[in-house]
């Protein structure tokens, strides 16, 4: 099923007030998408009483939206998480049914509703693997001032190559103490207890691509 824009919010609704287990959500930075799937499942736990496992895949334009800030982080049950990359608009509810945005946010009538469950699965399973690379919210915004700064991002690149501290001091024209000053402050931010695990911790928090 196809709807305009002006049917999605209904549809997302409907599809959460059927939920019974859990609640998948992708989101990209359209936000009324955002707020009319946080409304309908902070409505939906005002009127059964009754909790969702709800995930909450979000790019980091999507945090900007006021209700992920402020209300998803501190409800019982509920989980955000953060990925750089590109992500559709989708609404996945069970694992049985889903609602999916399959063009440009400019374009209008483009909601698609996935009533068949193996579409809808599908679906989950993608974003479950999305899920597994995302960083924690709290980590993203713990992580996201000193080390995604330029002078972070090259100290890092330092540790995930292996270069010494000399060697690394060097090439940045900073002197050596100075530049073990940043990797101790960087160690601490990571909860790294050597340069190699920051190196690779740095990775896994998606700071850094994979080294080479």
């Amino acid at each position: 099923m196809t709807s305009g824009n002006g049917d999605a919010e209904d549809s997302i609704v409907q599809l959460i007030g059927g939920a019974r287990h859990r609640v998948s959500v992708a989101l990209s930075g359209n936000e009324e998408q955002a707020e009319a799937v946080t409304k309908a499942l902070i409505e939906r736990s005002k009127t059964t009483g009754e909790g969702l496992a709800v995930r909450f895949l979000c790019t980091p334009k999507a945090l900007e939206t006021r209700l992920i800030r402020s209300v998803a982080p501190h409800s019982a049950g509920w989980e955000v998480r953060v990925i750089e990359d590109h992500l559709v608009e989708a609404l996945v509810v069970d694992g049985r049914t889903a609602l999916v945005h399959n063009g440009p946010r400019s374009q209008e009538g483009r909601i698609v509703m996935l009533e068949d469950p193996a579409a809808a699965r599908t679906l989950e399973l993608l974003l479950a693997g999305a899920w597994r690379r995302a960083v924690l919210l709290k980590d993203y915004l713990r992580l996201g001032g000193r080390l995604r700064s330029d002078l972070g991002q090259r100290i890092l690149e330092r540790l995930c190559a292996g270069s010494t501290d000399a060697v690394a001091a060097r090439e940045m024209k900073v002197s050596l103490r100075t530049y073990r000053r940043h990797v101790a402050e960087i160690m601490r931010d990571l909860g790294a207890s050597s340069r190699f695990q920051a190196g690779a911790r740095a990775v896994e928090l998606r700071l850094l691509p994979e080294c080479g």
